[in-house]
């Protein structure tokens, strides 16, 4: 199978060169493969001139070569692949995470190279499937909740714009430390499929949030929207309570009165990604729980233009991923 490179006139399948890993490295047969938003954002910002790439931050696979000086109870291990490299500590804060699949070569391929300490072992409960599409979304996600939000069991958390993978991941999270979720969707049927996966309440997301919530106020949004629906956030918030934003999918600019943060003491909050310490504590969670994944679809990486697609069109409820093995 060829690897799905990224260059100056768009994306194809290309033969990947064969390497070895380098002093620290592991080589990873991969089984699955997990698509995010950052690919579809790699994809439509590429600068002409800069060098080809291999996409793809997520997935799951068989260590079959260790270079020098790796463990070797790592060769022949079930892994999957903390995507962020280099950012060990919670607050030891990179300007800019350096992330798998860009510009480094990623997960779209055969086989994929990464530092020892990025390969960690497969959670025995999850599917391949499951594993494959897990850790960049659910790492986002765990580090927006708890490292950032702070959401504790009772607490209130709204989810706008419910379908994405780390909404969907936040869900999941959120309900099996006890906290109460709402979410919100203009889809009927995401509202429906929320609720099954343990949602309180599912409300228009174009409606009138106080009233469908009958004057519940939330402790903790979770925002991958942006602008769109920011404005309502302000009306249903507690006093002391926290907006943690990680996406902008409607936009990038906000406009609203500043003093409506005042006296309700609100705290906003940006974040994105998280650290080899919060991807360790994810995976603490996911097994302690038994959390699996919400996922939409697998697609063979020869039809990764379908996929692509439906992630664009927003039509995803959960992570749509890629089979590598077949």
């Amino acid at each position: 199978m060829n690897a799905l490179i990224i260059h100056e006139n768009g994306f194809d399948f290309r033969q990947a060169p064969d390497k070895r890993p380098g002093n620290g490295e592991v080589k990873i047969k991969l089984k699955t493969a997990g698509l995010n938003h950052r690919d579809l954002f790699l994809m439509k910002n590429h600068e002409t001139g800069n060098h080809e790439f291999t996409l793809g931050s997520d997935g799951a696979g068989i260590v079959t070569e260790i270079g020098h000086g790796v463990r070797s109870h790592l060769l022949h291990a079930e892994v999957i692949i903390n995507p962020v490299l280099n950012w060990k500590t919670v607050e030891d804060v990179p300007a800019v995470p350096d992330i798998l699949g860009g510009p480094s070569d990623g997960t779209f391929s055969p086989y994929v190279i990464v530092p020892e300490e990025n390969a960690v072992l497969k959670p025995e409960h999850l599917t391949w499937e499951e594993a494959g599409v897990l850790p960049l979304s659910a790492l986002t996600a765990y580090r927006a909740l708890f490292t950032k939000g702070q959401l504790k069991k009772g607490e209130h958390l709204i989810l706008p714009g419910i379908g994405s993978g780390v909404a969907t991941y936040a869900l999941l999270m959120a309900k099996a430390i006890g906290a109460t979720v709402s979410v919100t969707s203009r889809s009927e049927n995401k509202k429906q499929t929320a609720l099954s996966y343990g949602a309180d309440r599912a409300i228009d997301s174009y409606g009138d949030w106080n009233e469908a919530l009958n004057g519940e106020k939330a402790d903790i949004i979770l925002d991958g929207v942006g602008p769109a629906l920011f404005q309502h956030y302000l009306d249903i918030m507690k006093p002391n309570g926290r907006i943690v934003t990680f996406g902008a999918s409607s936009g990038d600019q906000l406009g609203f009165p500043i003093r409506s943060l005042f006296f309700p003491q609100i705290h906003i909050l940006g974040t994105s990604m998280g650290s080899n310490e919060e991807f360790a504590d994810m995976l603490e969670l996911v097994n302690r729980c038994g959390i699996r994944p919400i996922i939409d679809r697998m697609y063979p990486l020869s039809e990764a233009a379908a996929a692509f697609n439906r992630m664009r069109e927003g039509r995803q409820f959960g992570n749509i991923g890629f089979r590598l093995d077949v």
